[in-house]
């Protein structure tokens, strides 16, 4: 199983059908076979984000409920370490949710991140390591 691990961006583009990114994310649900993986604080912007979308916020929360998105991260366990990345990357600067997301990253050698951030592009997963990507064209 390869492991995705989903970031706020594609899942309102998923649930927002004139979002730029939307067919794409579309496209890669689509494709996906196993469920996504994300943390809480990219769920929190995710429904901040769906406010004001008609059905976005119930549609992200029957994602949710078939579990086709999964919180898999615990926060408490990894603080040292996401706020590491938080401070080494202070210059962009990185919200809790990329940091966790890299830290998740980190955790799943064989994950890829899905999102339309490109502060992807820079981040690093153990300091040297590119983080694949699921990123539109």
């Amino acid at each position: 199983m390869n492991l995705i691990i989903a970031d706020a961006g594609p899942l309102v583009a998923y649930l927002k059908q004139d979002d730029q990114h939307h067919e794409w994310a579309a496209r890669c649900f689509r494709e996906f076979r196993d469920p996504l993986v994300t943390c809480d604080s990219a769920l929190s912007e995710a429904l901040f984000l769906l406010r004001d979308v008609h059905n976005g916020r119930e549609r992200l929360f029957t994602l949710l409920e078939r579990r086709a998105v999964i919180p898999a991260f615990s926060l408490p366990e990894q603080i040292p370490q996401v706020l590491a990345l938080m401070r080494r990357y202070a210059d962009v600067p990185m919200s809790l949710a990329d940091a966790c997301l890299v830290r998740m990253a980190e955790l799943g050698e064989e994950a890829s991140v899905f999102t339309t951030d490109s502060d992807f592009r820079r981040y690093r997963r153990h300091r040297r390591g590119t983080i694949p990507l699921l990123f539109p064209d």
